[in-house]
This record gives structure tokens, C-alpha cells and sequence, in this order.
């Protein structure tokens, strides 16, 4: 394996939404709306080729707001996959919380409660495992659970990167932005020197 800060498990964790996808501030509530980032999907199959898996924790705050189904999400995830799969990649598992933000759920990012069952389902650890998101909720999710943030500027990441420029924490200012997730598989996938 190639990749930094190799762990027991090569693993990298992705946002949906912003990530992989394009945002929409209307939800992405059917696979016809589901529209893949230029390069997301071929950046996965590269890091899926390099031996890591790739899990998906991402909000879905859409259900709750009966806005689409778990069926729709269902059909959203088959798209996705298959699009991933003609191009070689694959995604280990996706891992999504139902609720909406005043429900109080322990699931719903930026609580770490979708990272904390991935830690207790896949018995792994997550310290050195890079999860990517657009939002300040990913990164603050990922750093809750021992995992290390990574911002991306597509969907929301360039207002989260203005957002949070100011924070004085330590990993916040350590933080690693790419523009988008092909230049954070570069990195991932750089042989070491």
C-alpha cells in the first residue's frame, strides 16, 4: 500500500454530498438528481485500486424531512455504485443518519456517532484515517472520533474553509483542503519519498 499514515485497516472516509456528489440546497432526493462531481467517482476507484476501502458516512436529514425515502436513498446509493463499479471502485459500506437537526440523535454529524459504529462494526481504529468532507459538521465529526479531517472546497467546502479560518485550534490550522476529491487522492496515493 502507498498511502501516508498507514494503519491497521486502509481505510478513507467520505461525506456524500459535496464529496462525491454535487450539492443541491434543495436535497438530492432521487437518483435523477444524484450528479456525480467531475472526477469524484474516478478518484474513489483509484483509492479502491490502491488497497484501501472506502466508507460513506453522510447526513440524510431529507428523510426526516419527508422530502424522499429510504427507498429514494436506496436507488440513489444503486446509481452511485454502479457508476462506481464500471469504473472499478467499490464502497465498503455507507453509513447515514435518517434525522433531522432538532431530533437529537447521537448519528446526525457534527455528533460522532455514525464514526463511533463504524469503529464498532468494522472492530477498527481511526486514528491516521483521513475522512473528507465539504461542511464544518464532517470535520468536526471526524476529529471527535479520532479521525483526520480533510476539507474539500466543492459543494459547501469553500464557505467552511472561510468559515473556519479563524479558529484557533491546532487541528484546524493542521488541516489539509484540497480543491476537490481527484487532488486529495493524489495525495493519499503520492509514493512516499
Amino acid at each position: 500500500m502507498s498511502g501516508k499514515d498507514d494503519t491497521q485497516w486502509p481505510l478513507v472516509i467520505l461525506d456524500r454530498d459535496g464529496v462525491i456528489n454535487k450539492e443541491s440546497a434543495n436535497f438530492i432526493k432521487n437518483a435523477d438528481e444524484w450528479i456525480p462531481i467531475e472526477g469524484s467517482l474516478e478518484a474513489i476507484a483509484r483509492i479502491c485500486r490502491a488497497g484501501y476501502s472506502v466508507v460513506i458516512i453522510t447526513n440524510q436529514s431529507g428523510i426526516a424531512r419527508r422530502l424522499f425515502t429510504t427507498a429514494d436513498l436506496n436507488d440513489i446509493h444503486i446509481k452511485m455504485l454502479q457508476q462506481l463499479k464500471d469504473l472499478g471502485g467499490d464502497i465498503e459500506a455507507i453509513l447515514f443518519c435518517p434525522h433531522g437537526p432538532d431530533d437529537g440523535c447521537q448519528c446526525r454529524k457534527p455528533n460522532p456517532g455514525l464514526f463511533k459504529d463504524l469503529i464498532h462494526r468494522m472492530a477498527v481504529r481511526l486514528d491516521g484515517v483521513y475522512a473528507v468532507g465539504d461542511s464544518e459538521r464532517d470535520l468536526i465529526a471526524a476529529h471527535a472520533a479520532g479521525a483526520k479531517p480533510v476539507l474539500v472546497t466543492t459543494g459547501n467546502g469553500k464557505k467552511t474553509y472561510k468559515d473556519i479560518a479563524g479558529y484557533k485550534s491546532r487541528w484546524v490550522e493542521n488541516l489539509p483542503v484540497f480543491d476537490n476529491l481527484a487532488a486529495f487522492a493524489d495525495f493519499l496515493l503520492k509514493p512516499a519519498d
